[in-house]
């Protein structure tokens, strides 16, 4: 059975795109759809070769510029591949989805000419990953205030504190730290973003355990023990790393957007079939009853309606046209439609649908990600709101 997903895409999209699309599905088929299952019964990773392929795709390097080993495309391209790659697992998909808009992303848009010469090359081959340090066990949607410091030393910088929820940090070669360096400075103008080596004395990385979602995605704790950085290690501008913050989340929502679309568009065509494939009643497949065909019809007008709206988007994201409360509304909305419908889904197919080789199991877990990383939805609401409360 064709991917329903499919059908939409090939209309909403260039040709050259959904050609690019077809690629990565492909793909996604033949590396993930066929090995999930066992990684995650063997409770391991994306093993490093899976990371290996994906870097010889180039997906790695989808929006950085060509001049520095890149494909040279946009957010439609990142958003597509994030489609893709998540239709069969949320958690590989973000592997490369994280690299690039929380790693090389605010690399690409806010780094000085001397950082993107040593960074971008090997981001974009794959060959290295830099992992966004934002989160902290006391700061989630109050990320503007970070409770790890950075202070002045002469021409350097000594930071200290803890970052958590890190994700790809198993294999980052350099964090990005989002640390307050103005405890008095106005608000959006208290914080400096630094690149920092993850081999640096004082720089400590662990695994998070515990985690029930995103099993084979890395997640870890980074510990930044008076670790010295030279002033060059600034991303942006001093006291501006709010702004390189913000420009980095706006794009990954978008992204996060899409995950949460692949893991319905999964269950809308795992769903369908099952409900032919299943006969009670005599000889009747449960496809003929209105109940479920509620549940399916509902999938399919959710999906539709959201990746015209999440396309949309992309294109005003790389016209420069696309505001914050847009990438929160589109992230909020198909995050939470995704979850509730994905339930559903599942209540169709009974019991079945507990089983991890079933596959709707892993994309209800995951969507659970989808309504908290990049922003959580109930903080997120509140910049959404408050344009509305303008000028009333």
């Amino acid at each position: 059975m064709a991917r329903r997903i499919d059908h939409y895409l090939s209309r909403l999209t260039h040709e050259d795109k959904f050609d690019f699309y077809s690629v990565v599905r492909d793909f996604s088929d033949a590396e993930i759809g066929s090995q999930i299952l066992k990684w995650e019964r063997d409770k391991v990773l994306v093993p490093d070769e899976a990371i290996a392929k994906m870097g010889e795709l180039g997906l790695f390097g989808i929006p950085i510029d060509e001049a520095f080993g890149g494909q040279g495309g946009d957010m439609t391209d990142l958003v597509l591949m994030g489609l893709a790659l998540g239709y069969h697992s949320q958690s590989v998909a973000i592997t490369p989805g994280a690299a690039i808009s929380l790693g090389a992303k605010p690399i690409q848009l806010c780094g000085t000419d001397a950082q993107k010469a040593e960074h971008l090359p090997d981001l974009a081959a794959g060959k290295r990953m830099i992992v966004f340090g934002l989160s902290e066990p006391g700061r989630g949607s109050d990320a503007a205030n970070p409770e790890v410091t950075a202070v002045r030393d002469g021409d350097d910088w000594i930071i200290q504190g803890e970052k958590c929820w890190s994700t790809n940090a198993k294999w980052a070669s350099h964090v990005v730290v989002h640390a307050l360096t103005d405890p008095n400075g106005a608000n959006g103008k208290r914080s400096t973003c630094f690149i920092v080596p993850m081999d640096a004395e004082g720089v400590f990385y662990q695994e998070m355990s515990g985690k029930r979602v995103w099993l084979q995605s890395s997640t870890g704790s980074i510990m930044f023990d008076q670790v010295r950085v030279p002033g060059s290690a600034v991303l942006g501008e001093v006291n501006d790393g709010f702004k390189v913050m913000v420009t980095t989340l706006n794009g990954g929502r978008l992204f996060i957007a899409s995950l949460a679309l692949a893991s319905l568009a999964f269950a809308l065509d795992k769903t369908r079939r099952y409900a032919e494939e299943r006969i009670q009643f005599g000889d009747k497949p449960i496809g003929r009853f209105q109940r479920v065909q509620d549940v399916i019809i509902d999938m399919d007008i959710a999906l539709e309606r959201n990746l015209t709206w999440l396309l949309d988007l992309c294109q005003r994201h790389d016209a420069g046209t696309l505001d914050r409360e847009s990438a929160a509304k589109v992230k909020v909305d198909s995050s939470r439609v995704a979850s509730d419908l994905v339930l559903l889904a599942m209540e169709v197919c009974g019991g079945v649908a507990c089983l991890d080789e079933f596959g709707l199991i892993r994309h209800h877990d995951d969507l659970f990600v989808t309504r908290v990383g990049e922003g959580s939805n109930f903080a997120l609401k509140d910049l959404i709101v408050r344009p509305l409360r303008e000028n009333v």
